[in-house]
């Protein structure tokens, strides 16, 4: 899952934009949606060019670009450029003066018409619909990020077949026969891991042996009272806990058809709402761990 949103901005007055502090409410929107917003702003061609490339999610640009330096092209033949680079990003074009070529026909192409707009709200309406645009763009990619719940569903789906195969060859062969087998099989086990671990020193290696819960507890262990550690009380909560329960939920429909993955045992429904809250978290936590790292 990408959790940052970039847009790519090319206006060749760029410098008003931003004076005016336009980009403020398309990042807000971004972090909302529980993603962090990467917004590039450019004011001529070269500079546009410089900073292209297929990672982002959407590209604003003016049509007609050529206002005060009369000397670029008009923003279709830079929309036919991006294309021919095999860059297929999400593309906005605006236009106030409506001699709009056919670039418009092409794939992944909005076109906004603001002839009739005037002023500074010229550009409030710009950030509207590109702000609608950018709401259409997640919801797509979460359709997409969706595959990647199908696979985790399939696998969790696997562990539940497995759960319920050992739960029925329990019952057939007697759980006084089975469960002390099973037991004494999980202790060697964990026995030979902990033998295992007793027999490294290399600290890489051991802080790849324990789990993420293990990690966790070090870290609390380790830090003193203060900020940090009130951050950090809710990472297993936030992070390791909601990880384990969404590798194990079930995918359901609801009446309407809505697709969402529930977790049986702790009935919490994995749905937008859900999910937008978890992007919030780990983003949180990133910031959080980097600002420790940066501490220490």
């Amino acid at each position: 899952m990408k959790l940052d949103y970039k847009i790519l901005w090319l206006d060749d007055k760029m410098d008003e934009i931003i004076s005016d502090d336009y980009p403020k409410d398309i990042n807000a929107f971004i972090i909302e949606q529980g993603f962090e917003p990467v917004l590039i702003t450019v004011k001529n061609e070269k500079d546009f060019f410089e900073k292209l490339d297929d990672s982002f999610d959407l590209i604003l640009t003016d049509f007609h670009l050529n206002e005060t330096t009369n000397s670029t092209r008009n923003g279709d033949a830079i929309i036919e450029e991006v294309r021919n680079k095999s860059i297929f990003t999400e593309i906005m074009f605006y236009s106030a003066q409506g001699d709009v070529a056919d670039t418009i026909k092409k794939d992944r192409i909005t076109f906004f018409d603001t002839r009739k707009v005037t002023g500074n709200i010229h550009y409030e309406k710009i950030v509207e619909k590109a702000i609608n645009l950018i709401g259409l763009t997640i919801k797509k990619f979460q359709h997409i990020v969706a595959m990647r719940g199908m696979i985790m569903n399939e696998t969790s789906s696997l562990d539940i077949d497995m759960q319920n195969l050992l739960f029925k060859l329990i019952n057939l062969k007697g759980p006084e026969n089975t469960i002390p087998t099973i037991k004494s099989k999980y202790i060697e086990s964990n026995n030979e891991v902990n033998e295992e671990i007793n027999g490294i020193t290399d600290i890489e290696t051991i802080l790849l042996k324990i789990g993420a819960t293990h990690r966790w507890r070090a870290i609390m262990r380790n830090i003193e009272k203060g900020n940090f550690k009130a951050v950090f009380c809710d990472y297993e909560k936030e992070i390791i806990s909601i990880r384990n329960k969404f590798a194990h939920a079930e995918l359901l429909k609801t009446e309407e058809g809505v697709e969402y993955f529930r977790h049986g045992k702790s009935g919490l429904n994995f749905n937008d709402d859900l999910c937008k809250k978890i992007r919030k978290d780990i983003i949180k936590h990133k910031a959080n761990l980097s600002d420790a790292m940066s501490k220490l």
